[in-house]
């Protein structure tokens, strides 16, 4: 006999959980003392939002559910900004929410909330685990659910007394082998048809990536000469030294870029749902019709055709059909051309464009690009100071960008944080806008207490810049809600145990940069740039 908060732990070390972010909430006491006990890592967090983002961070990082518990009401509220993460970047979680007393129910008793109403539009699936016995039966469908198809978040309610109930529960049996399809004759079809298109282009994105799968694409795109762009914030599923990579298609995309996918008379979209961003609002492609060839293979049978109506169409996770897809021998086409401008079009968008002020994002994320381990990993959350990252730094490797699909301001540090913890020999980076920092830079403790050692560039323009940006193009000369009142970032970080400079001067951030890495402590550097540099292509007159 186990009381259920023991079951609940037992479970997710069956599953291979080996770290759990949370905020401890007398809702699920009964958790705490099963964590006690156990070899899951409880990492302690300052505010659910930011615990969430942690857990969200982690299942991109190895593919498997992040793992975040927090107590009921506001502790459920103020996570859901991470649970939106993982629904629009397709990342497998679950968050497990304290929750009243069965009895209690639909008194409105102290900190009650209807989970299923409030989760029901954010999540694949929530749940109120009603019985002890059966935690075990709801923590595997709970991972089976946040994995499959379009991975994503699960929510689950854990009422007070089923935790602190004990039951004789059966542990969770071994996950079942999973026999993979054979998709040769599914890559053949495809490039059987892509091959009559003189200008293609593909398309890649979504969940379920791996190095191999980078790999795999490198191949085949290599062997039948094609030009591959990447998905909104996806940069890291291909080297972008490799010859055949020509971009990404973000919100500042290369106009180059964009254009060439209007010119395309074919796309091969593999794992991407071929979103609100990669298309600029829907322009480049229009779902109501176009007069191109759509190739769309997507994990979820109910992504193909729900926006866009492909010509042909595979459900199959991504690495599977590049497995196939790098197995084919050339088709014979020839579009070296093709590609090689497209190529040159991704190249000179790389020459930096000079922006005012003594530090230049551009100078500094170049000097990133070219002198950070392959392996280094770099985050970020929203803002216009991403921009220059997506523009001008170099992704080597799978699994070296983390940064939320969702435009999520306040990401970014929770997870670098998250990073810094499952691969402590790698080198972490967190760009962030003053504005996206303050929203959780509460989590510098977090990152203090459980030796965490990422390095923070905050770029300082005093104001929310994405916004004034906006404003200037349609309310020119009026600023109203978009300045900042910002503290000396540095010294929060050495108030915090860690290590702080200021940059003012260009020459400078090596230097800072290279002390904060030998500091062997949560580092931040703040850059003061001029707020006249709205964005990389944009000046304030």
């Amino acid at each position: 006999m186990r009381h259920g908060g023991r079951i609940l732990v037992d479970q997710l070390a069956t599953l291979g959980v080996e770290r759990a972010f949370s905020v401890p909430g007398e809702s699920f006491l009964a958790v705490l003392d099963g964590l006690h006990d156990s070899a899951i890592a409880n990492v302690v967090c300052r505010h659910e939002g930011g615990a969430a983002m942690m857990a969200e961070a982690h299942g991109k990082l190895t593919g498997r559910p992040g793992v975040a518990f927090v107590t009921r009401g506001p502790g459920a509220t103020n996570a859901s900004a991470g649970v939106h993460v993982a629904q629009q970047d397709s990342t497998p979680m679950v968050l497990f929410v304290g929750q009243i007393a069965r009895g209690d129910r639909d008194r409105e008793a102290f900190q009650e909330v209807d989970y299923r109403a409030m989760f029901g539009g954010l999540a694949k699936w929530v749940a109120e685990i009603d019985d002890t016995a059966r935690i075990p039966e709801y923590i595997g469908r709970a991972f089976e659910v946040a994995m499959s198809g379009r991975p994503g978040p699960v929510v689950l309610a854990l009422p007070e007394d089923v935790l602190s109930g004990r039951a004789d529960a059966h542990d969770l049996s071994p996950a079942p082998e999973r026999l993979a399809p054979d998709l040769s004759g599914t890559a053949a079809r495809i490039m059987e048809r892509l091959r009559r298109a003189e200008r293609p282009l593909v398309v890649v994105g979504g969940p379920h990536w791996s190095g191999r799968a980078a790999a795999d694409l490198a191949r085949f795109a290599e062997a039948q000469g094609l030009p591959v762009a990447a998905g909104f914030r996806r940069q890291d599923y291909m080297d972008n030294r490799h010859p055949n990579y020509v971009g990404d298609l973000n919100v500042g995309v290369n106009p180059k870029l964009a254009e060439r996918v209007r010119a395309a008379d074919a796309l091969l979209v593999i794992g991407s749902r071929l979103g609100d961003i990669e298309t600029q609002g829907y322009t480049l492609l229009d779902p109501a019709g176009h007069d191109k060839l759509l190739i769309h293979v997507h994990a979820d049978a109910d992504e193909i055709g729900r926006v866009w109506r492909p010509e042909l169409a595979a459900v199959a996770e991504a690495p599977a059909m590049l497995s196939a897809l790098a197995e084919l021998a050339p088709c014979g086409a020839d579009w070296f051309g093709w590609t090689h401008v497209a190529r040159d079009d991704y190249e000179g968008w790389l020459a930096p464009k000079q922006t005012p002020g003594a530090v230049k994002l551009e100078q500094v994320i170049g000097w990133l690009s070219e002198n950070l381990p392959e392996d280094a990993i770099l985050t970020n959350g929203a803002g216009n100071y991403a921009g220059w990252l997506h523009r001008y730094f170099r992704f080597k490797g799978y699994r070296t960008q983390l940064a939320p699909t969702s435009g999520s301001m306040g990401y970014g540090f929770p997870a670098a944080i998250s990073a810094s913890l499952a691969h402590p020999g790698r080198t972490v980076v967190c760009l962030a806008g003053d504005g996206c920092f303050q929203m959780t830079l509460n989590e510098l403790s977090t990152a203090a207490q459980h030796d965490a050692t990422p390095i923070v560039i905050v770029v300082n323009n005093g104001r929310y810049g994405t916004i004034r940006m906006h404003q200037e193009k349609q309310y020119p000369g009026r600023v109203s809600g978009t300045m900042l009142a910002n503290p000396d970032f540095a010294a929060l970080a050495r108030a915090y145990g860690g290590h702080g400079e200021v940059v003012e001067e260009e020459d400078g951030f090596a230097a800072a940069f290279t002390r904060a890495r030998k500091s062997g402590k949560i580092a931040v550097i703040e850059l003061r740039v001029d707020p006249a540099a709205l964005s990389t292509g944009q000046i304030l007159a």
